[in-house]
């Protein structure tokens, strides 16, 4: 018996599951976790969950911070980006996302949040000068004309009746775009960092860039309004889909090639679709079905194909 490929298989196994349940934690957050938080102001709920989570990982890692001094200006400003765009702004949009549609079209939003790569892609092209792969920009265009479908079906959008959708689909595009901005900015510094290391830096930047926001707006109080079924939602979300999933995840990835993590990932919107149904009673039309279907086709082609090439 070769034990070694049985070790490797073992190895691969628990990375695809790490990812598969880090992925599917954070679609049963975006579908029954953060909606649960309604009722609290956007910009403070993403303060929050960057600052508690923070706070518990100071406590076994603030040594580390001993590394920030060591990073260069460029190096700082990358990581200050990556805070900002995938931290801050993303968090915000797609939270904002998910309050808007009011426990309707939840799934929808998670899906569209899943063009992040080709604003990734675009803008690595654009900043990094990497070249993109071949038919990228056909299947991009594939995938954002699907994403059009899927909000909106074979109707043409109504401005009034339809105006929580548009917004909504818009701001989630918009995240999609941050946090394909924050993977862009996020090659520097994880050359330099190991992935612990810059999750905690990513929050504690983003925790203090939040606290300006929620200062200057007048929520930094309101912890006020806090129910205790806004806590009980935090912390779950802190050691369920914040930490705790961010860390299975990092734990899989280096367990697997980068074309396996692709396709475990999507667990995440299978997951959203499942829990909408599940918790909410949604379930997509036969044209949102089909158009879920070529988006996701279309991210797996563009993900494969950029993960070829490294």
């Amino acid at each position: 018996m070769d034990y070694q490929k049985l070790r490797d298989k073992k190895t691969t196994l628990i990375g695809a599951v790490s990812i598969a349940i880090a992925a599917t934690l954070w679609g049963f957050d975006g579908i029954v976790l953060t909606p649960g938080l309604y009722n609290l102001d956007v910009k403070f709920v993403v303060f929050i969950l960057h600052f508690l989570p923070f706070i518990v990982m100071s406590v076994f890692l603030y040594k580390r911070l001993k590394v920030f001094r060591n990073l260069n200006s460029s190096e700082k400003i990358s990581l200050f980006l990556v805070a900002l765009f995938g931290g801050a702004l993303g968090t915000i949009f797609i939270v904002k996302a998910l309050f808007l549609v009011n426990f309707k079209s939840l799934s929808i939003v998670v899906l569209l949040q899943k063009l992040q790569p080709v604003f990734a892609i675009s803008l690595a092209a654009i900043i990094l000068k990497e070249k993109p792969k071949k038919n990228f920009l056909l299947w991009a265009s594939i995938a954002l004309i699907a994403g059009y479908f899927l909000t909106f079906g074979f109707h043409l959008p109504h401005i009034e009746k339809n105006r929580n959708t548009i917004l909504a689909a818009g701001l989630a595009i918009l995240a999609a775009f941050s946090f394909g901005s924050s993977t862009v900015f996020s090659k520097k510094i994880l050359n330099k960092l190991d992935f612990i290391t810059a999750t905690y830096f990513r929050y504690g930047m983003t925790t203090f860039i939040m606290f300006w926001i929620v200062l200057i707006s007048g929520h930094l109080l309101d912890f006020e309004y806090m129910t205790a079924k806004n806590w009980l939602f935090i912390i779950i979300i802190i050691f369920t889909s914040g930490l705790g999933a961010i860390f299975l995840y990092y734990y899989g990835l280096k367990k697997v090639k980068a074309i396996l993590a692709t396709i475990m990932e999507l667990f995440f919107p299978v997951s959203a679709i499942f829990f909408d149904y599940i918790f909410n009673g949604h379930i997509l039309s036969p044209v949102q079905w089909m158009s879920a279907v070529v988006l996701i086709a279309a991210i797996i082609k563009i993900n494969l194909d950029n993960a070829q090439g490294d």
